[in-house]
């Protein structure tokens, strides 16, 4: 991600300045999907909720120092199932990076950076790349690693690294997109392995990893770091995160903010809906889609001087083209690997994911386009293929998660800690042996994007993952909250589609829509209109004007001598985890 300082908080500071904070009161003008409601006190936890959490003894966390002067690391023992609170226990990680204002300090800034299975106490190990220095200066930046996930106690449902990495070989040899049938069957074997590892070796971490569990986890931090309401921000996964702290603890917000946003009822899926592939309800292929096309209509629009793949015209027809000749040919390599179309979706998903990331891929078009050019000499194509190679390198290092204090695990859990979490919070269709089918379908609605999303929630089918937990959550989310909430939508988002921001933000009746017609996987850094907007919040708890519209401040082929801030920003590392993938670029 790219990150640009907001210019102008003057008065969102005045009004904090002397550690006072005002909360804005609740929005007249909030809708939600059924009836108005009118304004009046904010809904209260549910009784049974505030007798679940509130007989807990509040940990005391024993702060230490760690990897930095500013950084402070804690672990706090928190119950395996609330309901059974003098049961066991698994244990959570926490990052706080302190405020460089204590002096001025407002309180704790919780943190998310989605997945799920991204690690918080990472993003806040390194908050000063992330966020606006106001934040950083009023707030004590907190990540807590999800239970099951990154410096917390992890799910582990394999019994050892070889057991895991045979049973995930289907998943990584179809790099995570099977087209032939026999990489699909070897990814549902794959997929039914891992449902049935969670469900058995690991059942009981993976059964208590819902996102009402992580939900309580962060009601428990805040009262154990001293803060009277939760303030929040999260991305991607992390926005339902958010959603469900609302919905549980509506009294209990001074502050949430989400950026990517999921709308709960499509990420979670109904009675008539459950039995839809996840993305057929998210739409993620299609924001993905829209995207890509965008791209490429501008870079036609641009030229070749601006866009190296407006070469020929016409380059969205040239696109589908470039599918078709690596569907009938791949690329190799001269290492004997293959780059196929699955590699080609991959690389433009992940292309799309950062800010800047969209201008390295119509290089990596055009050298693919040239290395698969039937009328090129062999010369000609071995050179466009090294192209490829270094292309490929630059558009998947661009949207790395930044590098944070890593402790040296030696079973690395993405994929568990994913499943353990999207499969027990969302309904799901029953067979793995459905899936083809559904990826077919998939790809009517979105061309290039539809299977590639589709088949990320295979292994929740739910006949091999029977691991449940009985308290996740699935509505409602409608509770009206103390303070808005801040709902971020962005234009060109390929991961998560803005008519979830725009659906979520009508379901919420205390919330506020920022739109950005911005690029990259969520708004923030992205736009100095967002980011100000949202430290502004954060910072004062007043919610900016109803259906804020911003620009993103980077617009691909935009040329230098035009006015643009593109020029003051400075590079940035993703706050959100990349799409998924196995590819590892080469040094």
């Amino acid at each position: 991600m790219r990150f640009t300082r907001a210019g102008s908080l003057v008065a969102a500071l005045a009004m904090a300045a002397s550690g006072t904070v005002a909360l804005a009161a609740p929005s007249a003008s909030a809708t939600t999907r059924s009836t108005a409601r009118s304004v009046g006190e904010p809904d209260r936890t549910s009784a049974a909720e505030a007798r679940r959490m509130d007989r807990i003894k509040t940990p005391e966390l024993d702060w230490y120092s760690c990897y930095a002067p500013n950084l402070q690391c804690a672990t706090a023992k928190v119950p395996l199932d609330y309901d059974q609170p003098k049961g066991a226990k698994t244990e959570i990680a926490l990052l706080r990076s302190r405020a460089t204002e204590p002096k001025k300090r407002i309180g704790s800034l919780f943190v998310n950076p989605g997945g799920p299975s991204g690690s918080a106490t990472d993003v806040a190990a390194n908050a000063a790349e992330f966020f606006d220095p106001a934040l950083q200066e009023r707030f004590d930046i907190i990540g807590v690693d999800p239970r099951g996930v990154g410096a917390s106690a992890r799910v582990k449902c394999f019994t050892s690294n070889k057991a895991q990495s045979n049973g995930l070989e289907g998943l990584k040899a179809a790099n995570y997109y099977p087209e032939t049938k026999k990489e699909q069957q070897a990814m549902i074997a794959s997929a039914e392995q891992l449902g049935q590892k969670c469900s058995t070796t690991g059942k009981k971490l993976a059964g208590s990893m819902s996102t009402v569990q992580v939900a309580r986890d962060m009601e428990l931090m805040r009262r154990a770091v001293g803060d009277k309401k939760l303030t929040y921000i999260g991305f991607s996964y992390g926005t339902f995160l958010g959603e469900v702290y609302a919905n549980l603890y509506p009294d209990r917000v001074r502050a949430i903010a989400i950026d990517g946003v999921l709308d709960p009822i499509s990420w979670t899926g109904t009675k008539k809906t459950g039995k839809l592939n996840q993305d057929q309800r998210l739409h993620s292929a299609e924001g993905a889609d829209k995207a890509l096309r965008e791209l490429l209509v501008r870079c036609g629009k641009a030229g070749v001087e601006a866009c190296p793949f407006a070469a020929g015209g016409k380059t969205v027809a040239k696109f589908d083209t470039l599918t078709k000749r690596l569907k009938k040919k791949p690329v190799v390599f001269p290492d004997g690997s293959r780059y196929d179309f699955s590699n080609l979706i991959d690389d433009s998903l992940t292309g799309l994911y950062d800010v800047f990331g969209v201008m390295l891929l119509p290089p990596l078009l055009q050298s693919t386009w040239e290395a698969t050019d039937p009328g090129a000499t062999k010369a000609q194509r071995t050179a466009a293929t090294k192209r490829l190679r270094k292309s490929r390198n630059a558009t998947h290092a661009a949207v790395k998660p930044a590098p944070g204090p890593r402790r040296g695990f030696p079973y690395d859990n993405p994929d568990e800690a994913f499943s353990a979490v999207t499969c027990t919070d969302a309904r799901h269709p029953a067979k793995a042996s459905s899936w083809p089918a559904q990826a077919r379908a998939a790809d009517k609605r979105a061309q290039y994007f539809g299977a590639k999303w589709a088949w990320t929630t295979v292994q929740c089918a739910t006949q091999t993952w029977t691991v449940k937990d009985e308290d996740a959550y699935r509505g409602p989310f409608t509770r009206r909250t103390a303070a808005p909430v801040l709902v971020i939508g962005n234009t060109y988002d390929p991961a998560t589609n803005h008519a979830e921001a725009v659906s979520t933000a009508q379901l919420m009746p205390n919330s506020r829509l920022i739109s950005s017609d911005s690029w990259g996987h969520t708004a923030y850094n992205s736009s100095a209109c967002v980011n100000e907007a949202v430290s502004a919040y954060l910072l004062t708890g007043k919610a900016p004007a109803k259906n804020l519209r911003c620009v993103g401040d980077f617009q691909p082929f935009v040329t230098a001598d035009e006015p643009s801030a593109q020029s003051t920003l400075a590079a940035r590392p993703s706050i959100v985890s990349p799409p998924p993938s196995v590819f590892s670029p080469e040094d």
